[in-house]
């Protein structure tokens, strides 16, 4: 008889074992000595300085929270607004869609702006969604200057508007009313002036999202926001005289990307005119000169920004860019 069928079971029966029935995992060892030294040998030392004592006018200005209590008197100057961008969007389509969409699980704003804005003693309502303390899902992956996720310092206004449809001559934009302008402008410049927000950091969803985001789109008034006191413009002679200059010696591809990246846009500077060089000059271009907002290079585009360098940060950031 062959010795193979028997060793064949043999292993088939110590598979079987190990298959079915594992060994023990090994019981771990505990140095209970050293934990207790960990814990007991913590000092703690009594009081030996009587606490002040609040009287009852201070103790009502105090703040109660739960088993204790919080004085707010003293203030430090090592501190700044969590809040430094404003960001503006289009919901895409009505006021119905606006209010499933914006009070779901997924996306939010802290502000909704309806296609008729309400109104109480002729003044408008607009519609608070989220606490401003509180963080709402608008901006989603987004970028702009040094910080990325805006969404943890940023305020998001969506504005009911359609946004676009496509037509056999091409994309046709939605317009805004003039009630929700007067509206929006009235909303933005109370937020930027109580978190002092800067006027290069009011912005739109297409701003910090090149080529993923196009709201609030061409039609957005930035001009006339500019000119209710929120957010960044150009100065027109500035431009013009940037425009002469650029004529002469248009900036190089290199010197537009550094040029874009100065102003907020998350532009490498490579030198060759890339994908995200052409979304982040379309971007800008939609915000800055929406006749024509196809990512192409162009003097009155360099221009414009250019100006906006020189009048938000400074010549040398202008000299930067000549580098």
């Amino acid at each position: 008889m062959s010795k193979l069928p028997l060793v064949g079971a043999v292993l088939a029966l110590l598979l079987a074992g190990c298959v079915s029935t594992p060994s023990p995992a090994p019981t771990p060892v505990v140095d209970t000595d050293a934990i207790d030294r960990i814990f007991s040998n913590v000092p703690v030392i009594d009081d030996t300085t009587p606490p002040r004592r609040y009287s009852a006018a201070q103790g009502a200005a105090l703040e109660r929270r739960s088993g204790y209590r919080v004085d707010h008197s003293v203030s430090s100057n090592g501190q700044n607004q969590r809040i430094r961008y404003l960001i503006l969007h289009y919901t895409g389509g009505d006021d119905a869609a606006a209010f499933r969409a914006l009070t779901g699980g997924s996306v939010s704003a802290h502000y909704l702006v309806t296609a008729t804005p309400g109104e109480f003693q002729n003044q408008p309502v607009v519609m608070q969604l989220v606490d401003e303390n509180k963080r709402a899902w608008h901006a989603g992956v987004s970028a702009w200057a040094d910080r990325v996720n805006l969404n943890d310092t940023s305020i998001g206004i969506e504005i009911v508007n359609r946004g676009y449809y496509s037509s056999p001559d091409g994309l046709v934009w939605d317009p805004y009313s003039r009630a929700q302008i007067e509206l929006v402008s009235a909303l933005t410049r109370d937020i930027v002036n109580r978190y002092d927000i800067a006027p290069e950091n009011v912005l739109g969803h297409s701003d910090i999202a090149p080529g993923r985001k196009v709201d609030p789109g061409p039609f957005f008034p930035w001009q006339r926001l500019y000119e209710a006191g929120v957010g960044a413009w150009p100065e027109r002679h500035v431009v013009t005289r940037y425009q002469r200059e650029l004529s002469a010696s248009p900036l190089s591809m290199s010197q537009l990307q550094r040029a874009l990246g100065i102003w907020g846009y998350p532009v490498s500077v490579t030198g060759t005119f890339d994908d995200p060089t052409r979304k982040a000059l379309g971007a800008f271009q939609m915000h800055f000169r929406p006749a024509d907002t196809r990512g192409n290079v162009d003097i009155e585009s360099q221009a414009i920004l250019l100006a906006l360098i020189e009048r938000y940060h400074g010549l040398g950031d202008v000299r930067t860019v000549r580098q």
